[in-house]
């Protein structure tokens, strides 16, 4: 039986440039994956089984399948595999899970079946799956250009703390599409900012000032009551605060646990249960 962790990511850095003529947006984002997983399990079978511990996503267009499938039209492979998923992280959050997820299987039946791909044709096939999905194939932190599916790979933030607070707010279903659908061209920008967090990364430099999300501008009206939750952040001691890709999820960095806990306390004062993760290297929660 084989095992994976499918790490969560946030975006460090989100910028949407405008909208394309294939109804995508053209994006430049810094993402990074961070210590929250669901674990994927493999063995091998005769046809292709799949269970998951979250039984709303036991679907047939849950991900994990939809990458099985793609592998095996891509591959010619007929091999069948008995997939089990354990959900952990958050559903709705802006998390990547789902992504993740896909990407693991990915990687794990391209091991089960002996395919010996590599990282970058994994990531081709994983571009037709999702948007987010390629990025997982590496992990760590990564500049992601295009509609998502365009990634150079960045020095590991290996010492980052990261706190995670989901809001109890009403999320629209389609989350991603409605708050893409909110944007005006007075939000889009030119991937100046997401450009600078990446060279800053690559000098070494993790200061919170170099965060960006463009889904904070029109965060407050996707998500009524936000704001209280944004609120406390910052009354608990978090410095920069960003939804950690298109929401409700907040997120903020810190260079030590012990900073990060400290905020976490006084969040817990308040009745706010809030998640502490670190960030993961490549060398964990890549290829």
């Amino acid at each position: 039986m084989l095992s994976l962790k499918a790490y969560a990511k946030v975006n460090l850095a989100l910028e949407v440039l405008g909208r394309r003529g294939d109804g995508y947006h053209e994006i430049v984002s810094v993402m990074q994956t961070i210590g929250l997983y669901d674990v994927l399990t493999f063995e091998a079978a005769d046809e292709i089984e799949f269970s998951c511990s979250a039984p709303e996503l036991q679907t047939g267009d849950n991900l994990v399948l939809k990458a099985v499938h793609a592998l095996r039209e891509a591959t010619g492979e007929k091999a069948g595999a008995r997939i089990t998923l354990e959900k952990k992280i958050p559903q709705d959050a802006g998390l990547g899970g789902g992504s993740s997820d896909a990407a693991a299987a990915l990687k794990g039946l391209n091991r089960l079946w002996g395919l010996g791909l590599a990282a970058a044709r994994l990531a081709e096939i994983a571009a037709g799956i999702g948007s987010d999905v390629p990025f997982f194939i590496y992990g760590g932190a990564c500049l992601a250009q295009g509609r998502g599916e365009k990634i150079t790979t960045l020095p590991d933030i290996r010492s980052a703390w990261f706190l995670l607070l989901k809001p109890d707010v009403t999320i629209p279903a389609n989350k991603t599409a409605t708050l893409y659908g909110m944007l005006r061209p007075a939000h889009y920008s030119g991937g100046g900012l997401a450009a600078g967090a990446a060279d800053r990364l690559k000098k070494g430099e993790t200061s919170t000032g170099m965060f960006y999300n463009t889904f904070d501008r029109v965060a407050e009206a996707a998500y009524p009551g936000l704001e209280h939750y944004r609120e406390a952040l910052a009354k608990a001691g978090a410095g920069d605060i960003h939804l950690a890709g298109s929401g409700p999820l907040l997120f903020s960095m810190f260079d030590s646990r012990e900073e990060a806990l400290a905020v976490q306390t006084k969040l817990s004062l308040i009745k706010m249960d809030s998640i502490l993760a670190p960030g993961v290297a490549r060398d964990e929660a890549g290829y």
